[in-house]
């Protein structure tokens, strides 16, 4: 067995959230002061319980969770955050500790050495322990943490005194005099007094038994026998060890004590019975310390590490693993099998304390000869005294679930969405619009309507007479814009942009996959989801806002209108001209004939030569025109996109982010860690103003 001594600094060390790993029975850190304080006492260690931020951010995680990931999902951890509350509210006063093992482990031979009486039944029939057995030390206040563990009344017992009444014929002997059980109750009561049930529904003990009472101790130390005692009922040269269960030799240690200690006796894990199983399951979620009674043979089962050990890796601060029965080990075989028990416990992923290291305590002991009873004593008096247990029991119940959680709330890589994306989305919403050949077919319409006002007059005529000779068929459709005329004849009617819905589409899925990308399963799912609900009417608001962005007709600019008179102004000199040659040719009148033809001349070429001057001056105004209306369209679809799309997607990004910042509090990570994976989505997202040339 490793030789172990106390730290007189463990409990200043315990703030760091370790706890070491034994005490011996020479000396013990002495109890907390105020063990008896009541209520004022727990609220100021609950109000400075830095589990009190984890637990606050689990229920908001819950809460904020809810809808997007499967009740099946969370119900374990809603389970958890109701245990943690009904802990929480009961005495932290109290230390619950359960000794577990299999079957025939001596786990009840154990619980009745450590309480120094016959509580618990112990026998060579399987199983021997049908229903837990409680004890309770300084039982006042351990009554709600018995409700909650289902306890029933006739198994509770408790000590008020840390005497017990010493054995006979061996430190492992047990004396059963000193109490008896009322057959009708099953409560324990004193030989001497017939003491009644303590406070609370917990039996006292006859713990305040004079152990010189014959009638309490027959047949132990004392008068029974005729050997001098002192005045704490030891052999003379002898007293009571720090425990009160074995008279030693030496000077006592400093104020060790049990009190507070509520100690379970659980049935056998692997039992044949019905129902001991599940009973023995559901008690380990709930007490504060495990203590597994191992025995030599089956140290090593399967079902042990497999299904309580190992899963149960990182609450090495509140386990306890004694290896029972090393009586039956020859020479330094004991040895062996500790050792051979920590390499175990090493594959199993459960840190065993060693030199000091916090982690698991692993000692040897019997039962039947009481060797290294003492030292586990040693270790539920230190672990009972800094009161602490409870709430290492809770952390680790937390980083469970963290871990358990963590699939479900962190992701692989950065999440949110990038600027290329956003911006990907705008540029398809615009082009299932047309706002590219809307804007070029409006460069078009301006063009156009400055060639016109600006032509000459018999080049409109020709182009009118042409246009009703042909049926006028309007304006050309182009490849590139969606645009569909909707007047009758496709002439004279308005123009409605219909907005493609295979691009539409196309943009949104685009979109939420790259929302999604590096999000935990459901929270992508959540994004898509928000995509897709957005996307379902957004083709029919793209045509109502393409139809309203659509630019009237074009507004004459002054120069027009000075181009137009002066075509007409040419057209006037160059039938003047006309008219002047004919009346010379005829001889109406007399005039040099050159002077008609210069007239004629400039108007009729002049009138071209303004056309095209007007032609090259509109291709500016035209352009600008053109993409002031593709901006338009653009920035209408772009509106859309945010309002039945982006802004969605963007609450669900934004739920996640708070999501995993409680996460991470729940995990007890840095608030600045789970803050990296947003830096894709640290700034606006997008902005509402615009501006129309």
């Amino acid at each position: 067995m490793r030789s172990t001594t106390a730290d007189p600094s463990a409990t200043t060390q315990r703030a760091g959230g370790g706890r070491h790993a034994t005490a011996s029975t020479g000396s013990a850190p002495a109890p907390a002061s105020g063990g008896g304080s009541g209520a004022a006492g727990q609220a100021g260690a609950a109000a400075a319980d830095p589990l009190s931020a984890r637990v606050d951010a689990l229920g908001e995680l819950l809460g904020l969770s809810r809808t997007r990931i499967s009740p099946d999902a969370l119900a374990e951890t809603g389970q958890l955050l109701e245990r943690l509350g009904e802990r929480r509210r009961l005495s932290l006063d109290h230390t619950v500790v359960a000794l577990a093992g299999a079957t025939g482990s001596g786990k009840s031979a154990l619980f009745n050495a450590l309480a120094g009486l016959q509580l618990s039944d112990t026998g060579t029939r399987r199983p021997t322990t049908a229903r837990p057995i409680a004890c309770a030390w300084h039982p006042d206040g351990a009554a709600g943490l018995l409700d909650r563990l289902g306890i029933a009344s006739q198994d509770r017992y408790a000590r008020r005194s840390a005497r017990i009444p010493a054995p006979a014929d061996g430190a492992g002997r047990l004396d059963t005099g000193a109490g008896a059980v009322d057959p009708g109750t099953g409560v324990l009561r004193d030989a001497r007094a017939g003491g009644a049930p303590g406070e609370g529904g917990v039996p006292d003990l006859a713990g305040d038994a004079d152990p010189r009472d014959t009638a309490a101790v027959a047949g132990g130390f004392g008068g029974a026998a005729g050997i001098p005692v002192d005045d704490d009922g030891c052999p003379a040269g002898s007293r009571l060890d720090d425990f009160g269960g074995d008279c030693c030799q030496g000077p006592p240690a400093d104020g060790a004590s049990l009190d507070g200690l509520v100690l379970i006796d659980l049935p056998d894990h692997d039992s044949a019975a019905p129902g001991h199983r599940a009973q023995v399951d559901r008690l380990l979620e709930l007490v504060d310390v495990v203590v597994w009674v191992l025995d030599p043979e089956k140290y090593a089962d399967a079902a042990l590490h497999e299904r309580y050990l190992r899963p149960l890796s990182g609450h090495a601060d509140v386990t306890v693993l004694v290896l029972n029965q090393v009586d039956r080990l020859p020479g330094d075989s004991a040895d062996l099998v500790l050792d051979d028990l920590r390499r175990l416990l090493d594959e199993d992923g459960l840190a065993v304390g060693e030199h000091g290291d916090d982690g698991a305590v692993v000692l040897a002991a019997s039962a039947l000869t009481g060797h290294g009873v003492s030292d586990l004593r040693g270790v539920l008096a230190q672990i009972v005294a800094e009161r602490t247990a409870a709430g290492r029991r809770l952390a680790a119940d937390m980083d469970r679930t963290a871990s358990r959680l963590h699939p479900l709330y962190v992701g692989e890589g950065g999440a949110g969405l990038t600027d290329p994306a956003r911006e990907e989305f705008i540029d398809r919403l615009a082009d299932a619009v047309g706002a590219a050949g809307a804007g070029q077919s409006a460069e078009r319409d301006w063009a156009g309507a400055a060639r016109v006002a600006c032509g000459t007059p018999w080049g409109r005529l020709r182009g009118e007479r042409t246009a009703a000779g042909a049926g006028s068929p309007g304006p050309r459709e182009t490849p590139t814009s969606p645009v569909r005329r909707n007047g009758p004849g496709g002439t004279g009617g308005s123009i409605g942009p219909v907005a493609s819905r295979p691009l539409v589409g196309e943009a949104v899925r685009g979109l939420a996959a790259d929302a999604a990308r590096g999000l935990p399963a459901p929270w992508a799912q959540a994004v898509r989801d928000a995509a897709r609900r957005g996307g379902e009417g957004l083709p029919a608001a793209l045509d109502g806002a393409a139809a309203r962005a659509v630019p009237g007709p074009p507004e004459r600019p002054g120069w027009w209108s000075a181009a137009h008179l002066v075509q007409w102004l040419l057209m006037a000199l160059a039938v003047a001209g006309a008219v002047c040659l004919s009346a010379i040719a005829f001889g109406s009148i007399q005039l040099s004939w050159w002077v008609p033809v210069a007239m004629a001349a400039a108007g009729g070429l002049g009138g071209p030569l303004v056309s095209a001057g007007c032609r090259f001056a509109a291709r500016g105004p035209a352009r600008r025109y053109g993409q002031t209306a593709e901006r338009r369209l653009r920035d209408a679809a772009a509106d859309c996109g945010r309002a039945r799309v982006l802004e969605p997607v963007a609450a669900e990004l934004m739920r996640y982010r708070e999501v995993r910042e409680q996460f991470a509090v729940v995990a007890g990570t840095s608030s600045t860690s789970s803050r990296a994976p947003y830096a894709r989505d640290s700034h606006p997202m997008y902005s509402h103003s615009h501006s129309y040339e």
